[in-house]
């Protein structure tokens, strides 16, 4: 059984957004709702100044807090470590949201399913036939298109990153570029210091 990872090479991502819209694309994701976020940061000072770009996601914790604080059982990790989240037990408490120290969860509000788009309050017919996976008052998250990988295939927003800044791939298995590039360039876990070990990676 693989367990999936992600690895972000800073060094070449270049902030397009791309995958932000693949993935809003791909999970028919409502107004507001965000699976994947790039952020940006200057470094240097005038004229030597660079800006630099950090994608983030849900993490995918081996030691989720999110999971261990769920009253229903809702958050769940399955075998191969993708975290999940089963909108039929959720109660949308919020605890997860609080206990994530990533910000990588968010409660589906009604007016997020009601806006459209546009936020003009229609909806296409492309929104109508997504928004059906959504329940109202629940928490969603990334999957990492888990049922892209079921297919074989990988996630939207790997798939469609034009700089190859997003590599997803088997963490037990020696021989694959998520590993290899982890063990070559030692990339980090962010916020390591929380002890989530987090199944997400970024090269400096």
């Amino acid at each position: 059984m693989a367990k999936w990872g992600m690895v972000f090479d800073l060094r070449r991502c270049i902030g397009c957004n791309a995958c932000a819209v693949a993935c809003k694309q791909e999970n028919s994701l409502p107004n507001g709702v965000f699976f994947t976020k790039t952020l940006s940061e200057e470094v240097g000072e005038y004229p030597h100044a660079t800006r630099t770009y950090i994608p983030t996601i849900c993490n995918h914790c081996e030691d989720a807090p999110c999971e261990r604080v769920c009253p229903t059982g809702a958050t769940w990790t399955r075998a191969d470590g993708i975290v999940m989240v089963d909108r039929d037990k959720c109660i949308g408490c919020g605890s997860c949201i609080v206990a994530c120290p990533y910000d990588q969860r968010t409660r589906l509000e009604p007016e997020m399913l009601q806006q459209g788009l546009f936020g003009n309050g229609r909806l296409t017919p492309f929104e109508e036939q997504g928004l059906t996976r959504f329940t109202v008052g629940t928490v969603v998250k990334c999957t990492f298109c888990h049922e892209r990988v079921d297919a074989g295939q990988e996630p939207a927003c790997v798939a469609t990153c034009p700089t190859e800044a997003r590599i997803f791939g088997d963490l037990d298995d020696a021989q694959s570029r998520v590993r290899q590039l982890i063990q070559e360039h030692r990339a980090r876990q962010p916020l390591a210091d929380k002890n989530t070990n987090p199944r997400v990676f970024y090269i400096d």
